[in-house]
This record gives structure tokens, sequence and C-alpha cells, in this order.
């Protein structure tokens, strides 16, 4: 199951950059693991790495492949080649480092990295409910009928019309209330639950403002532009391979500070290709070196919406995910710089 939901949302990932629209998949994944006997971090796992590997290999992704080529005055499928095979790799990796977790916590949930944990996380996604069947009536089925619907409205409209938070809020609502006349809630059940659901989203959304707020400190501070700069005067004069590498590492540094894709597209992408026209190297290899980039910090940076509000869902405190996902960063940046390199030396 792991492994397909992976694969599920990388395609998300590379087709049109997987982001914000992926955190309502935590509320519903994570009671279904922990029923399997795994770990909230099994299920914001599957979630995180599965959308982040994809955007890292993104291949048509508008919000970062298609600007990115863009803004370097090139076609964006310029390099196809490179970005797939960064994310088949990539995607193996991290479905062998989620599976291996995931085994290991089924047979011995005591080396959960949140084990402390175990009692509180059971009663809050799971409450009395672990042990109870229910009849899979006609009224459920249309329920997850409906479910399904607005997922699909919700890609469709966030791939092709351009939608966003509101009008993704507005498709979820709207589910919410189709569901609560088909069950018969009643008014006062079905307004007491939705509170409920939002009381546990209270901290998330708090978490996601101060998230953003850093951003914009940093952007009106002109302290990215500064940065930037900086970063320019660094790569001028150096070897393609150096010169490659030293851009990635930039990206990377500047993902921290702008965790927009699109945005750090459009602020480094005219800069940095016409210094690879001077350092030899493909425009299309700075690029690649941007989207992996952004897409590694992205898996982890705490400015970041998606990951800060995925664990917050997930209630996995952050310095105990980053711990674990560390090592499997490290193996991530090494293929992205090895990848790289042999690009820069072709």
């Amino acid at each position: 199951m792991i492994p397909i939901l992976m694969a599920l949302f990388a395609a998300g990932g590379t087709i049109y950059g997987m982001a914000e629209e992926s955190l309502p998949f935590y509320t519903l994944l994570v009671p279904v693991m922990m029923a399997a006997r795994f770990d909230p971090l099994v299920a914001a796992a599957t979630v995180l790495l599965g959308a982040g590997i994809g955007t890292l290999g993104s291949t048509i992704n508008p919000f970062a492949t298609v600007i990115a080529a863009n803004a370097a005055g090139i076609p964006f499928t310029q390099g196809m080649l490179m970005r797939v095979l960064l994310l088949i790799i990539g995607y193996v990796l991290c479905v062998v480092w989620v599976m291996r977790y995931a085994r290991k916590v089924r047979a011995h949930p005591e080396l959960s990295i949140v084990a402390d944990k175990m009692e509180e996380n059971h009663a809050h996604f799971l409450g009395n409910r672990a042990n109870t069947l229910l009849a899979f009536t006609a009224t459920r089925k249309w329920v997850l009928l409906i479910f399904a619907a607005s997922f699909a409205v919700m890609i469709y409209g966030v791939a092709v019309l351009g939608w966003w938070m509101a009008e993704i809020s507005g498709v979820f609502l709207a589910a919410a209330i189709i569901v609560g006349v088909i069950t018969r809630m009643g008014e006062e059940a079905f307004t007491s639950t939705f509170i409920d659901g939002a009381r546990d989203l209270l901290g998330v959304a708090l978490i996601i403002g101060i998230a953003r707020g850093i951003v914009v400190v940093m952007d009106n501070g002109m302290i990215t532009h500064t940065i930037l700069h900086s970063a320019e005067n660094l790569v001028s004069g150096l070897s393609t391979t150096i010169f490659i590498n030293v851009t990635y590492w930039l990206e990377v540094l500047l993902s921290f500070l702008v965790p927009s894709s699109s945005g750090l597209a459009v602020l480094t992408m005219p800069i940095m290709a016409p210094l690879a026209d001077f350092a030899h190297v493909q425009r299309d290899l700075v690029v690649t070196a941007y989207q992996s980039a952004s897409g590694i910090v992205n898996l982890i940076t705490p400015t970041s919406a998606v990951v800060m509000g995925g664990l917050a869902i997930a209630r996995v405190p952050y310095v105990r995910y980053l711990k674990w996902v560390a090592p499997l960063l490290l193996i991530l940046t090494l293929l992205n710089m090895t990848v790289l390199s042999i690009g820069a030396m072709m």
C-alpha cells in the first residue's frame, strides 16, 4: 500500500507540484496507518516524501520546471531525461526508507520516534473505534464516493483551472455539507462535528501563518536579495563541475528563504542562467539544480506550510522528524550532486 500511495503522490508532485493540496490527505492517512499498526510518522512520510520527491524530480510541473525553463529561456523539455532519472531513483530511495521504518515500527512499536505519544495519538486519531467494524451501507458508499470526488475535483481545479486555497476550501466545505445531508446528521450534530474538526486545525493554521511571516520579513527586509547578489559574485569564473554544484548549494540556501518554487525560479533563473553560459554549462542543468535543491529543502524547511502543517496534523514533532529524515536527505543530496556533476561533464 505504501509504495502505491507514494507513487500517486509523486505523480502529483512531478506533474503539477502537489504541495498545500496534500494537507487533507494527512487527516485521512494517519488514522488508516494507525489502524494498520503503523505510527503517525509513516502516514506523514508517505505524503510528504511521496509528493516531495515528485516535486524534486519535476518533469512537467508548471509551478517549477516550466516557470524556471521559461525564465532561463529554454524549452521545459530540455534536460527531461536527467529529471526523470532523479525522480525514479529518488522515489525508490524514499520508498525503501519509509518501508524499512514501517516494518520496524509494526514489529516493535516501542521503536517509533513518537512511542511516548502512542496512547495519546491512539486516543486522538482512533478513539474507541480501533476494533469497531462498521457495516458498509449504501449511505457510507455514497459518503466515500463524494469524498473521492472532492479530491478529483480539487486536483483538476488546481492543475487545469488554477485554483488555490480559497477554491480548495470551498470544495471541501461543499462536500462536507453534502455528506451531512446524505447521512441525515441534523444541524446540531453537523455543526458540532465541523467545529471539532476546525479545532484540530487551529494549531496548524497558526504554524502556517508564522512560517509565512518569516518569508515576508526576509523579503521585505531585502535579506533575500542581498544574499542573491553575493551569490552572483561567488559563482562567476568557476569550472563546469564546481559551478553547477555551487549553484546547487546556493539554490539550497535560497530555498530556505523562498520556499515557493515558482517564486525562487523567477528570482534566481534570470541571473543564474546567463552565468551558466559563461561557465559553459547547459542552462537546463541550472534548472535541474534549482528544482532539485528546492525539492530537497521543501522536505524539511520550517518556513514551509506543507512541512509544518502536515507534521502538526500528524502530531509528529518537527525535531524528531528532522532527525529521522536526515540520513535520507544526505543520500538524496549526494544523488543530486552526482547527477548534476555527470551532466556538467558531458
